[in-house]
């Protein structure tokens, strides 16, 4: 193997202090690595600033353009050279680097832009004049006096001008473009009560590619109006609205239904202290508080934001601050999953709304030509009735010949309780197909999965009792010793309480070995080392012990399957209805074991329009 060429004189190596210059563009390779890098800084300047409005505009994927504009409180005109050397901030004194309340704190971001593009600054703070000052690769002009509303303006035209080699890492001006709309979309939800509006002028033609006014009223439903502007109407639509408090933590936002999810893990949006973070404590803690309901390949939709003391998380172990550290990691994490899953269970029965708007999207229209016209009023129930007093003897009769002939699907009489089609899931009116119960409510009808459902119904009484009467343990004729070091041994030790509980009995069996005499008699026959194994990782990891009571509810989850009612079996009438209620009554009953809905709801507007009838 060749020594790499480290263009290093062997000979005389002489330490050296490298200029101003240098270490402005070594620097801004940590902080501006790429055009939405830029935006990020400049748009949390802004918002650190106390903008009520921030415009950003880019060009070629910000290659060229990037424009940020804020009505801010602005730099004074004595301060803007001093706003472009390095580590010089109005944000913090520098006494105590624990306490940060603000977006940015560390004074780089303009010294590095100024040094790897050409930077542009004109501001104005009120009751003084505007005045703008320039930098060119690291190269500083004199402030000159300028025109602006009080505020903000921050212009980098050709980024990475000064370090070409930057730009051959980049992407397309497509993927730099989405890049940039990602980091305005996740600042604008930390923040709905700030207008944001985001540009692009490539080409010389300008274009809004992203718009979120700024929200009024109270904070939830402030944010609620903002996810609707950033994530979409569906998700506002579809979404469970999370607060928890524990230890000081809080815990807000909004949390998809099961079956409103996605095949990536493209919508799932953390904040810490109203920081955009990408933190795999949070985000597995999110996974971890579905994984009850959704099946392996989906991932929930979510907007979390996780409140604390500055002082219980650190804000500087990246470069970038897209990654947090906190002092209790495991109240945080317990605090995300126990709101997530109260809330999943308060939503009961509740499905999307996307799942009938995907069933009526399966619907084929007509071939060709115009709608066809009704021009009749819907009849009323006294008409439909009578109407169908008339016609059955008739119909009757004219069936007799064709007596061989077995229709697909069972029509039950009508509920003798009128009120039940008030209840959500309404009365139980037939069964097609063996397998789907066809039920009406006051404003349109329900179609069940009986078997879907039912499984789901079974398998929450299951965790219940395990819940009420712990987990039956089976002893080991012969204990099974694992081998470990000193640390993970003490890890599984301290939670062998936890374990016990659930089944998995341990003791210490001299230095770093544990001794395995109990497992979970649901399990049956298990390979205690890889059990131990997965439940140490998921300590180092997270500091739970999820792998023990995921296998336990992945064997219950079996267990339910085959009880539960079986597709191709005929239900009575009072049975379809007391699965109705049962369903009604019981929390997470929107979707199977699998994550897939249980019951698909059509109101009534919608068939009549499929009909023409609107």
């Amino acid at each position: 193997m060749n020594a790499p060429d480290r263009n290093i004189s062997t000979s005389s190596r002489q330490i050296r202090q490298l200029d101003e210059a240098a270490i402005n563009r070594i620097a801004a390779g940590e902080v501006v690595e790429r055009p939405a890098s830029a935006v990020k800084e400049l748009v949390e300047n802004a918002l650190d600033a106390g903008a009520t409005r921030i415009e950003v505009t880019i060009a070629d994927g910000g290659k060229t353009l990037i424009r940020v504009a804020d009505d801010g409180c602005g730099i004074p005109a004595t301060d803007l050279p001093l706003a472009l050397a390095r580590h010089a901030t109005s944000k913090i004194d520098g006494s105590d680097l624990l306490d940060i309340r603000s977006f940015g704190f560390r004074g780089e971001a303009l010294a590095s832009l100024g040094a790897v593009g050409r930077l542009c600054i004109v501001s104005r703070v009120r009751g003084q004049d505007a005045a703008r000052i320039e930098v060119d690769g690291g190269r500083l002009g004199a402030a000159q006096p300028a025109a602006r509303q009080p505020g903000t303006t921050v212009e980098v035209r050709d980024l990475f001008h000064a370090t070409p080699a930057r730009l051959k890492f980049l992407r397309s001006d497509r993927a730099e473009m989405q890049a940039v709309g990602d980091v305005v979309r996740r600042l604008a939800m930390a923040e709905p009560f700030v207008g944001f509006v985001l540009r692009d002028c490539t080409g010389g033609e300008e274009r809004e590619t992203f718009r979120a006014d700024a929200e009024q009223g109270e904070l939830f439903g402030a944010l609620a109006g903002r996810l609707s502007a950033v994530i979409g109407r569906d998700f506002a639509a579809n979404a469970l609205r999370i607060e928890a408090e524990r230890d000081g933590v809080t815990l807000t936002g909004y949390a998809g239904l099961p079956t409103y999810s996605r095949g990536a893990a493209v919508a799932q949006y953390v904040f810490v202290n109203g920081r955009p973070v990408r933190d795999k404590l949070l985000l597995g803690a999110l996974g971890a508080g579905y994984s009850d309901v959704l099946h392996r390949g989906r991932y929930p939709v979510a907007a979390l934001f996780v409140g604390c003391d500055p002082r219980a998380v650190d804000v500087n172990v990246h470069p970038a601050k897209a990654e947090v550290r906190f002092r209790e990691p495991g109240t945080v994490r317990g605090l995300v999953v126990s709101a997530i899953r109260h809330a999943l269970a308060g939503a009961g029965h509740r499905a999307s709304t996307t799942v009938a708007g995907a069933a009526l999207g399966a619907f084929r229209p007509e071939p060709a030509g115009e709608p066809r016209r009704y021009q009749m009023d819907r009849p009323s129930r006294g008409a439909i009735s009578a109407a169908w007093t008339a016609q059955a003897p008739a119909l009757i009769e004219a069936a007799e010949p064709f007596a061989p002939f077995a229709p697909s699907g069972r029509v039950e009489e009508a509920a003798t309780e009128p009120e039940a089609e008030s209840l959500p899931l309404g009365a139980a009116r037939a069964q097609v197909h063996e397998n789907y119960v066809i039920a009406q409510t006051a404003d349109g009808i329900v179609i069940v999965d009986q078997h879907a459902a039912h499984e789901r119904l079974v398998y929450e009484k299951l965790k219940r009792q395990m819940a009420e009467n712990g987990v039956a343990a089976q002893a080991l004729l012969i204990p099974e010793i694992v081998e470990l070091s000193t640390d993970d041994a003490g890890r599984l030790l301290d939670a062998a309480d936890t374990l016990s509980r659930l089944g998995l009995g341990i003791e210490a069996f001299g230095p770093g070995a544990i001794a395995v005499r109990e497992t979970p008699a649901l399990l049956g026959e298990v390979n205690a080392q890889a059990l131990i194994r997965d439940v140490l990782d998921a300590l180092i990891d997270g500091g739970s012990t999820a792998p023990v009571a995921d296998r336990l509810e992945a064997i219950l989850s079996r267990v339910a399957c085959h009880g539960s009612i079986r597709s191709g079996r005929r239900m009575r009438g009072e049975e379809m209805n007391a699965l109705l209620r049962e369903m009604e009554a019981t929390p997470l009953s929107g979707q199977c074991n699998h994550g897939r809905p249980t019951y698909v709801e059509l109101k009534l507007s919608d068939i009549e329009r499929l009909f023409g009838r609107r």
